[in-house]
C-alpha cells in the first residue's frame, strides 16, 4: 500500500510540525521532543491526531532525534523511544501512513567532523530497524544539510528495511546546503541510491523555496516532497516568530503542485491549520509524473558532470602504470600524493580523475576506499574507480561522496555477475568492456554484440541504459593493420544502434610505439569524429589537450 502513493497520480499530504506543536501544548523545550514520547505520550497522541482530522495521508513519528548520540545521555536508547512513538502514531493515524522520522544525527562528517561514514550508517541502521520494528510504513529521512550524511542514512534504510525510502534536504537561499551541495547533484546521487521520492523541507518558506523547486522538478525522476517553513521567522522575545498564514502558505503550494510537486506537507512554524488549508486547496488536483529526460551522470559532492553532447575528459595519471614512485607510495601507506595529482588533472581539463590503486604489496580494497576519502576530501571532483577486485570496486563506490563511475565489466558471465550488483546497489554508472572470454573481437559487429549483451543483463539488474558507457577498445595499431579503423567503428555502431555513450582508453592505440603523444593526437581526433563521448587520457598532455580545445572551439562554442 505505502509504494501506491508514489505511483498514482493523487496529491499526497503529509502532517507539520512536531516541535512547534508540543511547544503550544506546554512541552518543556529545554528537553528533546522525542523525550515526550516517553514522559507525555499523550501530548504526542493529540498533535499527531489533529493532523490527522486536519486531512493529512501520513503521520510523521515523533522520532527526528532519535539516535544513541541524543538520547543516551538522557538515559534512553533509540530503540525504546522509536517502538513508543511508533506506537503513539500508529494508534492517532488510523488508517493513515505512518513514517519513521529520520532526522540528522547532529555532528559534522568527517572531514568537516569526526564522524565517519561507517560510524554514521551503523547508528541510521538502528533507528531503521527499530522503526520497521515498530510498524512504520515507509521512513522520511529529511533536513539533512550533507548530502554524505543522506547517503548513509538511505543505504542504512535500503540495506536494512523493506520500507520505501524518502529524502529531503535542506537549502539556503542560494541554492546549497550548509555543506555546498546543490539540487542536480542531489536528485543525482538520491535517485542513483533507489530513494522512492526525494525533496526539499526547512530552513526557508515556500516562497524563498520556489526556485530550489523548480530545480528538483525539472532535474528529477521520481517523486518530490516540499515541506516549508511558515515563513523565514525572525526573534521577538526569544522566540522565532513565524510570519505566514495558512492561506499565503498555500498559495506557493498550489505553484509548487504546478511544477509537478506531488507530496506537501509543513515544516517549523505550521499546524494543522496550513495541513487543511492544503488539502482543501488542492485535494482534487491530480499529478503527473516527470517526463524529464534520463542523461548519463556522475557527480562528486558538490558537482554533477553530464555526459551530453559535450566530449568529456578522464584524468588517467593516478595509476601505478602512469607513476613510478605510486607503488611505492601505497605500499608505505602514503596516500598525499593523490589530491596533488587529482587537482593537477581537474585544473588541466579533465572531467573526472580515474583512481587506481592495483599494485603489489597492497590490499587494493583498504587503498581504494581510503583513496577516494582522502581525494574526495580535498578537491570535489568526479570519480572513476578502475579495477578487476570487485571488493575493491565496492568499496569505493560505498564511501564515495556522490556518484561514480566503475571501471568495468566485460562480457564473461563471471564478470558481470560480480560487477551488475555492485553498480546496482550504489547506482554507479559503469563502463562495459567490447570484450569476452575470446577477448576483444576483431570486427566491429562482434564487439557490438557484447555491447548488447553487456547491456541485456544491465538492465535485468535494474542498471539504467543511461548508466552504462561502453569501452569500444582501443588496442595497440602495431599489433596489426586496420585496428584504429576497427575500433572507430566499433564507436559509431555503438552509438547508432544502442544510443550509448562510448568511451575510449586513447593511449592505448600507440603502446609500443614512438612518437606517442602525436599518435595519440591523431587518433583522439579521429575518435571525436565518429562521435566519441569520452575519452580516457592524461589532460595535461599537450598535443591531446590542444586537439580537446580545438574540437571544443569549433563543435561546442
Amino acid at each position: 500500500m505505502s509504494r501506491g502513493i508514489f505511483e498514482n497520480h493523487e496529491l499526497v499530504f503529509f502532517d507539520g510540525a512536531m516541535g512547534t506543536m508540543l511547544q503550544e501544548k506546554g512541552w518543556n523545550n529545554s528537553k528533546p521532543p522525542e523525550v515526550c514520547n516517553m514522559v507525555r505520550p499523550d501530548l504526542v497522541e493529540e498533535v499527531h491526531a489533529e493532523y490527522a482530522e486536519a486531512g493529512a495521508d501520513i503521520i510523521t513519528a515523533n522520532t527526528f532525534g532519535a539516535n544513541s548520540f541524543k538520547l543516551k545521555p538522557l538515559g534512553y536508547l533509540p530503540e525504546e523511544v522509536i517502538k513508543q512513538a511508533g506506537a503513539i502514531a500508529k494508534k492517532a493515524a488510523g488508517n493513515r501512513l505512518v513514517a519513521l522520522d529520520v532526522g540528522p544525527l547532529g555532528r559534522l562528517m568527517a572531514p568537516m567532523g569526526d564522524l565517519s561514514f561507517q560510524e554514521a550508517y551503523e547508528e541510521f541502521a538502528i533507528q531503521v530497524k527499530a522503526g520497521q520494528d515498530a510498524g512504520a510504513d515507509l521512513i522520511l529521512i529529511e533536513t539533512m544539510s550533507d548530502l554524505y550524511e543522506a547517503k548513509a542514512a538511505v543505504l542504512a534504510a535500503k540495506e536494512n528495511s523493506r520500507l520505501p525510502v524518502i529524502c529531503t534536504l535542506t537549502f539556503d537561499k542560494n541554492g546549497r546546503t550548509l555543506i555546498g551541495n546543490d539540487p542536480l547533484t542531489a536528485v543525482t546521487v538520491l535517485e542513483a541510491l533507489g530513494a522512492d521520492a526525494l525533496g526539499i523541507n526547512c530552513s526557508l518558506g515556500p516562497k524563498e523555496m520556489l526556485p530550489v523547486v523548480q530545480q528538483f522538478t525539472e532535474a528529477a525522476h521520481v517523486p518530490i516532497l516540499v515541506q516549508p517553513n511558515a515563513g523565514v521567522p525572525e526573534l521577538k522575545g526569544g522566540k522565532p516568530i513565524y510570519p505566514l498564514d495558512p492561506e499565503t502558505f498555500a498559495d506557493a503550494a498550489v505553484k509548487m503542485a504546478e511544477m509537478g510537486v506531488k507530496l506537501l506537507g509543513g515544516c517549523c512554524g505550521t499546524n494543522p491549520g496550513f495541513i487543511g488549508e492544503l488539502r482543501s486547496r488542492l485535494h482534487k488536483r491530480k499529478w503527473k509524473k516527470p517526463d524529464n529526460p534520463i542523461i548519463t551522470a556522475v557527480a562528486s559532492s558538490r558537482h554533477t558532470v553530464l555526459f551530453d553532447s559535450r566530449i568529456r575528459i578522464v584524468g588517467n595519471r593516478i595509476n601505478p602504470a602512469c607513476l613510478q614512485h605510486m607503488t611505492e607510495s601505497l605500499q608505505n601507506g602514503d596516500l598525499n600524493f593523490l589530491y596533488v595529482e587529482a587537482l593537477v588533472q581537474k585544473e588541466a581539463g579533465a572531467d573526472l580523475v580515474d583512481i587506481n590503486v592495483c599494485t603489489v604489496g597492497v590490499n587494493e580494497a583498504e587503498a581504494m576506499r581510503d583513496a577516494v576519502g582522502l581525494i574526495q576530501s580535498m578537491v570535489p571532483v568526479p570519480m572513476q574507480l578502475s579495477s578487476q577486485n570487485c571488493e575493491a570496486l565496492e568499496a569505493g563506490a560505498r564511501v564515495i561522496n556522490g556518484k561514480p563511475l566503475l571501471n568495468s565489466v566485460d562480457g564473461t558471465k563471471q564478470s558481470m555477475d560480480q560487477i551488475l550488483p555492485i553498480a546496482a546497489k550504489y547506482g554507479a554508472c559503469l563502463i562495459g568492456k567490447t570484450s569476452d572470454d575470446n577477448g576483444v573481437p576483431e570486427s566491429p559487429e562482434e564487439r557490438l554484440a557484447i555491447a548488447e549483451r553487456i547491456l541485456e543483463a544491465a538492465l535485468s539488474h535494474g542498471i539504467r541504459k543511461q548508466d552504462l558507457i561502453i569501452d569500444c577498445m582501443a588496442e595497440s595499431a602495431a599489433l596489426r593493420l586496420g585496428l584504429a579503423e576497427t575500433t572507430l567503428r566499433t564507436v559509431s555502431l555503438i552509438k547508432q544502434r544502442l544510443g550509448l555513450k562510448t568511451l575510449l582508453h586513447i593511449g592505448d592505440i600507440s603502446k609500443g610505439m614512438e612518437n606517442r603523444q602525436r599518435l595519440n593526437s591523431v587518433f583522439l581526433a579521429a575518435a571525436l569524429g565518429a562521435g566519441l563521448d569520452c575519452a580516457v587520457m592524461d589532460p595535461a598532455a599537450e598535443e591531446m589537450a590542444d586537439t580537446i580545445r580545438a574540437y571544443k572551439q569549433v563543435f561546442e562554442n
